[in-house]
């Protein structure tokens, strides 16, 4: 039994002959197809709106200390060649030879740096001697072996940074 509410109402064209009934629409019908997109739109917009899409990217201008910062000059410091005995179990005797520079950010700091440079070779030399032919096999090993090389130095001399350490010659025999 149809309640009279759901019915549709009857519309007279004019001439008293026919009469149409005019179908509205259902609840379930006007959730579906309105509402709902309705919702699911506006709800996205307001999450793009939370999440910041829609905000202006801010150009933000350099600071001065920025500005020095893209004003300095890299320096590179040589370290003489280095001819080291690397350990072996065996009667033969394995060398390397090496060559490094040293990168800084200021080239203020090398006469700092010059006066504790028998410290960073003494490092250096303890170092290299321990190692054997097979840690310098690939380049995980080149790769260990440059960053123990750049603690080792940034350690011998603390208040002067070191950026980098760079191969320049490396010779195992």
């Amino acid at each position: 039994m149809a309640n009279e509410s759901d019915a549709a109402p009857e519309v007279d064209l004019g001439d008293g002959s026919e009469k149409v009934k005019k179908k509205g629409l259902s609840g379930k019908v006007l959730v579906l197809f309105i509402l709902l997109p309705i919702l699911l739109i506006g709800g996205g917009g307001g999450g793009a709106f939370l999440a910041g899409v829609f905000d202006e990217e801010e150009v933000a201008e350099p600071t001065a200390e920025e500005e020095i910062e893209h004003e300095k000059v890299v320096v590179f410091y040589d370290l003489p060649e280095m001819l080291v005995n690397l350990n072996s179990t065996g009667t033969e005797a394995n060398f390397l030879k090496i060559g490094i520079s040293l990168e800084l950010d200021d080239e203020t700091v090398l006469p700092e740096l010059e006066k504790l440079m028998p410290r960073v070779m003494d490092n250096f030399q303890v170092y290299l001697r321990e190692l054997r032919r097979e840690d310098l096999i690939g380049s995980a090993g080149i790769y260990r072996l440059k960053e123990e090389l750049l603690y080792r130095v940034n350690s011998s001399i603390k208040p002067i940074h070191v950026n980098d350490v760079l191969f320049k010659e490396m010779l195992v025999q």
